[in-house]
């Protein structure tokens, strides 16, 4: 055998092994969220999607809690480089890679799961772009619950959250809370249940559905329903590992992509009233009387936080909000 046709005979050998290398038929796809929680949901929903309709050509494995040892705030750059083929971010945290993707969890933009819908089918187009520039697909999107606080006092005046330590889920979010008085700090749950758990931390901004989850309840007995935002968290896959699938592979991926997140969307206008039920019986008290001090002051951070987001995004994040609000 001449060289050349070794060489031939060796690339022929090899490439069914790279082909299957690059396709991943058996993923793992972590979140940062328990199971039970709306991102847990999702991932498990997505699994048994594909297990039931690619004919054991693809699988995945869900990770929860942060199980997998990539933290939040890595969890795209691991995706864009291979090292993960698919997971589930938070909005907040991705933002860190690309301030677009702070648009879901921007304070008092939408007030209802119809508003999120609309924002989300608004600016789907530039999310995907924004993905596709760091090497990744997105699947679909997970709505969570809107925001409040969690703490160990009511938290209805401007003068409750003078001085409070508080946990915030992106930069966006601990500028609000910072413009408010409180100290605030952004990071993902992972990060912050040490702090909590050993009281470096004095209330938490998440919703009832990631305190639940968390079980907050036993470190802060007291919620406070502000509705700062109803954030999304990001389902995502690796491209190159998207591209070298079998054409008919990547329409049972879409298509199970698609079944997830319509699930996702008929479930939440239940969670809410879900949520404040098993954290009622837990113990937990709901607080909604806020002051309309507090509310017009949280009014004039958000509205100063999302100019600021303006700004930083320029003509994309501007066009994206303008279509939502025709």
């Amino acid at each position: 055998m001449t060289r050349r046709a070794a060489v031939v005979v060796l690339i022929a050998t090899l490439l069914p092994y790279r082909s299957a290398a690059l396709a991943q038929t058996s993923w793992s796809m972590p979140t940062d969220y328990p199971q039970d929680s709306m991102p847990g949901q999702g991932v498990t929903v997505f699994a048994q999607e594909l297990a039931g309709t690619s004919g054991g050509r693809l699988n995945v494995t869900p990770i929860f809690d942060g199980a997998s040892g990539v933290k939040a705030p890595g969890m795209l750059a691991a995706i864009g480089s291979g090292r993960l083929v698919a997971g589930d971010v938070f909005g907040g945290i991705a933002g860190e890679s690309d301030p677009l993707l702070l648009l879901s969890s921007l304070p008092f933009v939408t007030t209802s799961v119809a508003d999120v819908r609309r924002l989300f089918d608004a600016a789907r187009p530039s999310y995907e772009a924004a993905f596709e520039k760091m090497g990744v697909k997105l699947l679909y999107v997970t709505p969570w619950p809107p925001s409040g606080i969690w703490a160990k006092a009511p938290i209805r005046t401007p003068e409750d959250l003078r001085g409070l330590r508080i946990r915030t889920y992106d930069t966006t979010s601990a500028a609000v809370m910072t413009a408010l008085g409180a100290r605030a700090v952004s990071l993902s749950f992972s990060e912050a249940m040490p702090l909590i758990k050993d009281g470096s931390i004095d209330a938490v901004l998440s919703s009832g559905d990631g305190g639940a989850g968390r079980k907050l309840w036993d470190f802060f007995p007291i919620y406070t329903k502000l509705e700062y935002a109803f954030p999304l968290s990001f389902a995502a896959m690796n491209k190159a590992a998207w591209d070298n699938l079998e054409p008919d592979l990547r329409r049972v991926v879409e298509r199970a992509a698609a079944q997830t997140q319509a699930k996702q969307w008929q479930t939440i206008e239940t969670r809410l009233e879900r949520n404040e039920g098993t954290m009622r019986s837990n113990g937990v008290t709901i607080v909604t009387d806020v002051s309309p001090e507090l509310r017009r002051r949280a009014s004039e951070a958000g509205a100063a936080a999302v100019e600021s987001w303006k700004t930083r995004t320029g003509d994309v994040g501007r066009a994206i909000l303008e279509r939502y609000a025709r």
